[in-house]
C-alpha cells in the first residue's frame, strides 16, 4: 500500500494545473508546498499557513532552495482565517487545499493543530474551492488530541451533501490510531 501522502499527492495532481491557486493550510516543513508549487507552476501561486515561525522558514527555505520562483506566499498564522490572505483576484481560482493535522514533525509536539480552527478551515476550504477542486486532509492520530480531532473532521465531512461534494477515505475503515486521509471533491454546484 502507497504511503498516504503520497495518494494525497497523487490526487491533487490529477486536478491541480498550471495557473491555478493552490493553499498549503499546515506548511509543516515545506514539503506540501513544494509539491503544489511545482503542480501550479510559474502562472499560478501557492499560499502556505502556519502558526509556528519554525514551519514558516523551513518552508521558505525549502522553496528558495528548490525553485527560483516567487510564487507563493508564506502566512505566519492560523489556517482558521486563511482567505483573508488571499488575494482577491485569486480567490476565483483555488483548486485544491491541503492539511497534515498534527505536529510540526522535529518540532514542538506540544504544538498541534486543533479541531476548532481546523474545521473552520475546512469549511472556508468548502465554501470557496472551485468546482472540480479537491480538500487533502491527512490526520494523525496517535498524538494526544489527534483522535479526537480526527473524529471531529470525519463528522464534519459525513453531514456533507453528497450532491456537492464526494468524499473518499484511504484507508476506508481506518482503525486505531493510524492516519486516515480525506479527500473532499467539489461537485459542480450550479
Amino acid at each position: 500500500m502507497k504511503p498516504l501522502t503520497q495518494l494525497a499527492h497523487e490526487s491533487i495532481a490529477k486536478i491541480l494545473k498550471p495557473g491555478h491557486i493552490a493553499i498549503d493550510l499546515t506548511a509543516g516543513n515545506g514539503q506540501d508546498a513544494l509539491f503544489l508549487a511545482r503542480c501550479v507552476g510559474p502562472t499560478g501561486h501557492v499560499y502556505a499557513f502556519d502558526i509556528q515561525p519554525a514551519a514558516i522558514q523551513a518552508t521558505q527555505e525549502r522553496l528558495n532552495q528548490q525553485t527560483r520562483r516567487s510564487d507563493f506566499t508564506l502566512v505566519n498564522g492560523s489556517h482558521a482565517n486563511w482567505i483573508e490572505a488571499i488575494q482577491a483576484e485569486h480567490r476565483i481560482r483555488i483548486k485544491a487545499a491541503m492539511m497534515n493535522l498534527g505536529y510540526l514533525p522535529g518540532g514542538d509536539k506540544s504544538i498541534v493543530t486543533q479541531a476548532r480552527s481546523t474545521l473552520a478551515a475546512i469549511q472556508i476550504a468548502l465554501d470557496w474551492l472551485q468546482p472540480g477542486g479537491v480538500i487533502s486532509i491527512l490526520a494523525y492520530r496517535g498524538h494526544p488530541g489527534g483522535q479526537t480531532e480526527a473524529n471531529a473532521v470525519e463528522t464534519m465531512l459525513n453531514e456533507l451533501d453528497p450532491k456537492a461534494f464526494e468524499i473518499i477515505r484511504e484507508p476506508a475503515t481506518a482503525a486505531g490510531q493510524n492516519p486516515v486521509l480525506n479527500l473532499v471533491y467539489i461537485k459542480d454546484r450550479s
